[in-house]
């Protein structure tokens, strides 16, 4: 299995406009952060997960031939607001299937009515296979996939465990009962927003607990605002099996 960090920034992405802070000034291109997304690819299957409004970008830089599906987290727009940019993929392979909560598909009709249209449909639209996930294993492809429920401040947000690989973003507070479906992996992936705590996302130190609890053979860190520091500094400071993630990274299991 192979995983690239197509994307590693908070919703504001890294340099955020006009900011003067130091790490958006920062010329080490490790600094630099696309909003967070992954894709994963497992045997002869291409997943990706999250689909912002840097999913054209982070497509020309990663170059796949195909996207077998696309999951979504949540419906925050950092997460999906790059719907649209699957038309390439549409095009050459047909409806792409995707996978969400049935309340993120709802928003996402909102949103992109014009995708999801059965009657007077443009013809030039993105076409999608629709597939709601509840908080069970659910298979695609033959490959079979364990979805990790947790709390983004007060919205429900899936993290994914694909084998014995897990991603999760947006996670603030998580259960007893969803981290035992964390246990023996190879590696982990967990957001870890800033030093200092906020309302919906976990900070350095509550990652850090969750990676010490769990006991992953490595974990990388994502969700990353300018306010963590500047990559190479906060790399230094971290335990021996932690990573801080870049954009652009790619691991093998």
């Amino acid at each position: 299995m192979k995983i690239t960090f197509l994307g590693t920034g908070t919703s504001q992405g890294i340099p955020i406009i006009g900011s003067t802070h130091p790490v958006c000034l920062s010329t080490n291109s490790k600094d630099k952060r696309l909003r967070v997304s992954i894709m994963v690819e497992w045997d002869d299957k291409i997943f990706v997960v999250d689909c912002g409004p840097d999913f054209r970008q982070q497509m020309l830089l990663a170059n796949p031939e195909k996207i077998d599906a696309l999951l979504f987290t949540h419906e925050h727009a950092d997460h999906t607001a790059g719907l649209d940019d699957i038309r390439p993929f549409c095009f050459r392979q047909g409806d792409l299937p995707i996978y969400a909560h049935k309340r993120v598909i709802e928003q996402l009709k909102i949103r992109f009515e014009y995708v999801f249209a059965t009657e007077n449909r443009y013809p030039g639209a993105p076409t999608v296979s629709v597939n709601e996930i509840k908080n069970e294993a659910f298979t695609i492809a033959g490959k079979s996939i364990i979805p990790i429920e947790a709390l983004h401040y007060k919205l429900q947000v899936f993290g994914f465990r694909f084998d014995n690989f897990a991603y999760l973003t947006d996670v603030k507070t998580i259960t007893q009962t969803e981290l035992d479906k964390l246990k023996d992996l190879d590696v982990l992936v967990i957001n870890a927003l800033r030093i200092k705590e906020h309302i919906s996302h976990l900070n350095l130190e509550q990652a850090l607990e969750i990676i010490a609890l769990l006991k992953p053979k490595r974990a990388y860190l994502t969700h990353v605002s300018h306010l963590l520091g500047f990559h190479d500094e906060v790399e230094k400071q971290l335990p021996e099996n932690v990573f801080l993630a870049y954009d652009q990274l790619k691991i093998t299991i």
